[in-house]
């Protein structure tokens, strides 16, 4: 069988599987990654001063959505595959979970970052932490729009 006739006869399945791969893996690397980048600079601070775990939890557990959001498009994805579908639906599911791939990851990224600062501010002043906490959420107001574009987009056309 040549490349092309795979292609027109799974090629749908194959994209679409592609597309909830991509859902979850690039968010989750960049969740993975950036939780685990917080949770060692929070480590640091836990030693002298046990008592800010939990505010340093919530900075560490931030960067970790974004793996969740494409968790669900990718299991939203899964549920609409068949083996016969078309090349079409297959390219059309994965665009649709382009935004939550690739801004998941990033911002993940970013977040990370922004928490980690955080936990800067609640080592040196923990009364000032929620602010640390305020300056995280604003990157996940990007993964969570990616996020709710990545759902409609899953869900406007039934196949």
């Amino acid at each position: 069988m040549k490349f092309s006739e795979f292609l027109i006869e799974h090629g749908g399945l194959f994209f679409g599987c592609l597309g909830a791969v991509l859902a979850v893996l690039c968010p989750g690397i960049g969740s993975a990654k950036n939780v685990g980048l917080v949770g060692e600079a929070a480590s640091g601070l836990i030693i002298e001063e046990p008592e800010k775990f939990g505010r340093s939890l919530v900075l560490q557990l931030l960067p970790g959505t974004q793996g969740l959001y494409g968790f669900v498009i990718g299991l939203l994805v899964m549920g609409k595959l068949n083996t016969s579908m078309e090349l079409a639906q297959g390219l059309y599911l994965l665009i649709s979970c382009v935004p939550v791939a690739v801004v998941g990851w990033l911002s993940a990224i970013y977040q990370g970052r922004v928490a980690i600062a955080g936990i800067t501010i609640l080592a040196k002043n923990g009364e000032q932490a929620t602010k640390g906490i305020i300056y995280a959420v604003m990157v996940e107001t990007y993964a969570l729009l990616s996020f709710v574009m990545s759902l409609i987009l899953v869900n406007a056309v039934g196949f």
